[in-house]
């Protein structure tokens, strides 16, 4: 297993946690906070950023970290899953085609056309570290027949993708050494042969990693274990295994004895949001990844003058009282999100630093 990603923005150790910084910024912290926290990268998505700033904006500061201020590596998506997304909700939203995905972001006349050649060139432009493939994802509900035609066209397009990521290597004269990385994505949902024939078919098309394709949870918002496992086990060992999406802590701390090495969520950002504050059970459990969580907006820390945690180095547990939150909190002053999210922040890096000292020994 590999321990540590060289990218060009820096040398992340594995296993890691990015947060998700969709549009190009984690909402409420600013790229100081986030190296406070201890943060190693971040995900963006590529599709969105087509939008808002737009491609002409970000090839003018050559690429999204100049435009953020982030000077640590970037992992780009291609934007399909959201775009799946959207559709299943609503058929007006799009249409999937064998050759590229039709995207109709009001439900109307404007329509945007999405292909693997397009996705990868955005990405480019982005100035990733990191690009995904562009896949065809489906649903934890969707039959054998609509996975296999996924698994299809996942197999076809990561082909596409590859064969225009070499080719804007060329063009670029990029260097071998200063090359990003390109990961694809292996479908197939809840059934073994399809995910082994995605697996089969893209670990020979020479990519740096591979992401777990589809829902990572049923409906009852618990872990599917077996697939996740098997599809760990479909992934080269010399290559980074991605749990995408993934983010609640015990979670992160399963996958990560299956073999996954790289997450990505919004919980600890929107929790932060929702003033549920995360904290590792440190004086109370000798399970040193036994965590709890709290709402800091309970009046029983009015006159709490604890920090959020003892045992955290986060800027806010070491300036702040649980009671002085409370206050921000109550007023909606907007230094409460920020100070909630940095905190949350640190808890997945420590999670992740926990992980790492123990070499996975879950």
């Amino acid at each position: 297993m590999i321990d540590t990603l060289s990218l060009n923005h820096g040398t992340v150790p594995l296993p890691a946690f990015f947060p998700d910084g969709t549009y190009g910024a984690v909402r409420c912290v600013d790229s100081s906070d986030l190296r406070e926290s201890h943060v190693p990268g971040l995900v963006m998505n590529g599709f969105h950023l087509l939008s808002k700033p737009g491609m002409n904006v970000l090839r003018h500061f050559k690429g999204v970290n100049n435009f953020s201020g982030w000077d640590r590596p970037i992992l780009t998506d291609s934007g399909g899953f959201q775009v799946f997304s959207m559709i299943r909700q609503n058929p007006n939203y799009g249409e999937v085609r064998k050759n590229e995905l039709i995207f109709r972001p009001d439900g109307g006349k404007e329509r945007v056309t999405l292909t693997p050649e397009k996705s990868i060139q955005h990405q480019f432009a982005c100035g990733s570290d990191i690009m995904m493939c562009l896949d065809y994802c489906t649903h934890p509900e969707d039959s054998y027949e609509i996975n296999k035609l996924s698994v299809d066209i996942t197999i076809d397009w990561g082909e596409r993708c590859k064969r225009e990521y070499d080719k804007q290597m060329c063009e670029r004269k990029i260097p071998p050494e200063k090359r990003p990385l390109i990961f694809a994505i292996i479908q197939g949902g809840g059934y073994r042969d399809l995910r082994r024939a995605c697996a089969d078919a893209l670990t020979g098309m020479g990519f740096d990693g591979f992401g777990f394709g589809g829902w990572p949870v049923a409906s009852d918002g618990n872990l599917i274990d077996g697939i996740l496992e098997y599809t760990a086990s479909l992934m080269p060992d010399d290559k980074v295994k991605y749990a995408m999406g993934l983010g609640k802590p015990d979670g992160i701390v399963k996958c990560a004895k299956m073999g996954y090495n790289l997450f990505d969520c919004v919980i600890p950002t929107r929790e932060a949001r929702h003033n549920r504050l995360y904290v590792f059970n440190d004086e109370l459990d000798d399970n040193q990844f036994a965590y709890s969580h709290y709402y800091i907006m309970d009046d029983k820390y009015i006159k709490d003058d604890r920090p959020v945690s003892k045992s955290c180095d986060c800027p806010t547990c070491k300036k702040y009282s649980r009671a002085y939150l409370y206050h921000l909190y109550k007023i909606g002053d907007s230094s409460a999100y920020r100070l909630a999210t940095i905190h949350n922040l640190r808890f997945y890096t420590r999670l992740m630093e926990k992980i790492r000292e123990n070499g996975r020994m879950l």
